[in-house]
């Protein structure tokens, strides 16, 4: 592997996130050295804003890294020739929800310079290859998130890429689907294609990754090897058919005596799991006080769920929730007559009530002036009416 040139090789990365005034706000990637060959499968892990997606969007040519160097195919990943070669499915699909599966697929191929013949052909394959050809004329708003992270990695896909780069690529998806994107990893595997995955599913990572990177505040805290990483090698495993008691026991005692070569059984490491070991790399981590800008170990409830309500008050809470609301009455609707009516009537009352008052000062004119005003009104609006 060590003879080939490197897909992905950086020296050195380091990027710093700044605020308004130019000020380190966070070291997201921080003096980062590592290389990916071609064929390989590599795991890039790590908790959330451990620096995983900034590595990722520098290779992609979406940030410019502050320090070090990093090329991608021998090439500047901004290079218009290296991103001709990169399949890219982010964590979140965003496509254009009017558009059908086919169409999607046909407007990503004609980016890359394809024919309608070449995008034609390919985009009928890809729809069968992730079980959409059932739904090529369907619109992409209204498939669901499965189906969305499907379609999404068919148009990674496209134009058939080198380097395929796969954010979260189980996300959303039933067991089903999470086999048919382990298999098809391992088929690109077999035809030298060279895939870089991010995720958070350690046993679907532990099931196609050549090797893993492991990330926490900004650095690679292990890499390696599955079987480098994994293996335990203080201590031994026997794999043999299914023994009989008697058997066994035997068995037992010639290994007390001595131990011998077999052929019925075989002997080899036994193996931690990849997420024990991740857990192991983050903990020893934490404990040696590195700094990062993601999340940190939570586990503690928040004290206002945790709190128990006072006896008084559950007891109001229970009465109150025990109570009956009351009815609510709808009145009928009036008709424009009738609520003519109910103005005039009201208008009358009113000026009675005027009349019998004393006049105080000027006020009571106007009030009259303007009662008599909306009585005027009143009888021009029902002339209107009764003339319909």
């Amino acid at each position: 592997m060590a003879d080939h040139n490197p897909i992905v090789s950086t020296v050195g990365l380091t990027k710093i996130f700044r605020d308004f005034w130019g000020r380190p706000k966070a070291k997201a990637v921080n003096d980062v050295d590592f290389n990916v060959y071609p064929g390989e499968v590599v795991g890039l892990l790590g908790p959330n804003g451990c620096g995983k997606s900034t590595t990722v969007k520098m290779m992609l040519g979406l940030l410019y890294p502050t320090a070090g160097s990093l090329s991608v195919m021998g090439r500047s990943p901004r290079a218009v020739e290296t991103k001709r070669e990169i399949g890219y499915l982010p964590e979140e699909s965003y496509l254009y929800k009017y558009l059908t599966a086919i169409e999607t697929l046909d407007f990503f191929g004609a980016l890359f310079g394809l024919s309608a013949q070449e995008r034609k052909l390919r985009s009928e394959q890809l729809l069968d290859m992730v079980g959409l050809g059932h739904a090529r004329r369907r619109r992409v708003g209204e498939f669901s998130k499965g189906m969305t992270r499907r379609i999404g990695l068919a148009q990674a896909m496209i134009n058939d890429p080198s380097l395929l780069i796969l954010d979260e690529p189980t996300s959303g998806l039933d067991p089903l689907g999470c086999k048919e994107v382990k298999d098809l990893i391992l088929h690109l595997k077999k035809r030298g294609k060279t895939v870089i995955i991010t995720s958070h599913m350690l046993s679907d990572v532990e099931d196609v990754c050549d090797r893993v990177m492991i990330m926490y505040g900004g650095k690679i805290r292990a890499t390696g090897t599955l079987n480098e990483l994994l293996t335990i090698t203080e201590a031994s495993r026997i794999i043999t058919p299914v023994l009989s008691p008697e058997v066994t026991n035997r068995v037992i005692q010639i290994l007390r005596d001595n131990f011998g070569e077999e052929e019925d059984f075989k002997i080899d490491h036994p193996r931690k799991s990849l997420e024990n070991f991740f857990l192991e790399v983050i903990e020893t981590a934490r404990h040696d006080s590195v700094e990062t800008a993601g999340v940190l170990g939570g586990g503690h409830i928040a004290d206002y769920l945790s709190e128990e309500l006072p006896q008084s008050a559950l007891l109001q809470e229970l009465a109150q929730n025990g109570q009956k609301p009351e009815p609510t009455i709808v009145e009928p609707a009036k008709t424009v007559e009738e609520g003519i009516e109910e103005e005039n009537i009201k208008l009358e009352q009113l000026t009675e009530e005027v009349k019998v008052q004393e006049p105080k000062d000027d006020s009571v004119d106007k009030i009259l002036a303007g009662a008599e005003k909306l009585k005027a009104a009143n009888e021009k609006l029902e002339d209107l009416l009764s003339g319909r």
